[in-house]
């Protein structure tokens, strides 16, 4: 048989939790962000839940070449805009949305020739100081771009550094408005935090289109102050094992590399097949959260590559299977209704759960199956 790890997608889930983007932000227009081949879960895995979208939002031409090939003839936008002058045929050929950042890319548009006007997104530099024109040049970008006749509509974008924080985006958005005034076009602005803190009650945040990332596929974006639960969002992935053996220690036996964990008194531990090489991140250590059987408990020791070790001692206590071949999950959606957040596994690892969901290996087995009803 193969070896017992499997990661599972729930296209109903990522359908559910784009519903409540839309909820969040009543009247707005929804982006589905499938970056990062849609945070790993897959394009073309993913696609069932979230065509329901107003469009997709993406970095590159193969990933737009792979949304318009399932079928998907709405709004593209490339979030990145293109990287050189050819991508601008590209943008044509697929029908693209592009954002327009830096003035090479005007320069690019000013010399492209094409029979079809282009959609851009001019990204405001509004605190974040990553893309985008600052407030001095922003104006003038503006200008350039509405005197192209390779410019169709200009719409008008940014994004929010703190929106997950208690900073907030009053400094933003005053800078975004303050920018923008004025000017025609429709506008973005606000990244999954910023759609379920802030959209709700702010007509000006919610604007004319979000753009929901990390919270369509299940994790909180503002998590630790808020678990997934809170905005009632559901996992897109799990990652799933078996235990494949046990062992019995006595008071003061060590387990792994590194001896890192000292048994206080006799238990018995299950060695489940996971580990780095899978995706399961080295850095998580003693106390990291894991289901078996669907009973919450901790990782022992250290991760190694193919394997980690985890505390059996809550699930013979729950009467549960603590032997071979019992169901542990890693993250999502464990046996009788019980659910482990990624983001739970992401902090104990000193990390978020974009990384977690991105970083699957490919040894991994991947399936498609719908999250609800649950498994008894």
């Amino acid at each position: 048989m193969p070896r017992p790890i499997q990661a599972l997608i729930h296209p109903d889930a990522l359908a559910r939790n784009l519903q409540r983007a839309r909820a969040a932000a009543p009247d707005a227009k929804v982006w589905a962000i499938v970056k990062a081949n849609a945070y790993g879960h897959g394009i073309e895995r993913a696609y069932a839940g979230l065509q329901g979208a107003d469009g997709f939002a993406l970095l590159d031409i193969a990933e737009a070449e792979r949304v318009r090939a399932l079928g998907w003839r709405g709004p593209i936008l490339l979030l990145e805009g293109c990287f050189e002058a050819r991508d601008l045929e590209a943008c044509s050929r697929l029908n693209l949305w592009h954002v327009v950042h830096t003035e090479q890319q005007i320069d690019w548009l000013a010399t492209h020739k094409t029979t079809w006007p282009h959609r851009v997104f001019l990204k405001f530099n509004s605190g974040m100081n990553r893309l985008g024109f600052k407030r001095d040049a922003f104006r003038t970008a503006w200008m350039r771009l509405s005197g192209l006749t390779q410019v169709d509509e200009i719409s008008l974008m940014t994004h929010f550094a703190d929106a997950d924080s208690d900073r907030g985006i009053v400094h933003q958005l005053a800078a975004f408005e303050e920018a923008t005034d004025g000017l025609p076009g429709e506008r973005s602005l606000s990244n999954s935090a910023a759609t379920l803190r802030h959209a709700g009650d702010h007509p000006e945040v919610r604007a004319d289109w979000v753009r929901p990332g990390i919270m369509v596929y299940g994790s909180a974006p503002d998590f630790p102050a808020h678990a997934p639960r809170h905005w009632g969002l559901l996992p897109g992935m799990t990652l799933r094992s078996e235990i494949i053996a046990t062992q019995s220690l006595e008071a003061g036996d060590t387990v792994g590399y590194g001896s890192t964990f000292t048994a206080p008194h006799a238990m018995r531990i299950g060695v489940v097949a996971c580990g780095y090489a899978d995706g399961y991140p080295r850095h998580c250590g003693t106390g990291t959260p894991v289901l078996v059987d669907g009973v919450p408990t901790r990782l022992v020791g250290r991760v190694s590559m193919d394997m980690i070790t985890v505390d059996l001692t809550p699930v013979e206590q729950a009467g549960r299977n603590a032997g071979i071949g019992a169901d542990v999950t890693l993250w999502g959606q464990g046996p009788h209704g019980s659910l482990l957040p990624i983001d739970e596994v992401a902090m104990a690892a000193n990390t978020v759960a974009y990384e977690l969901m991105c970083a699957l290996a490919p040894r991994v087995p991947v399936a498609v199956r719908d999250l609800w009803p649950q498994t008894p």
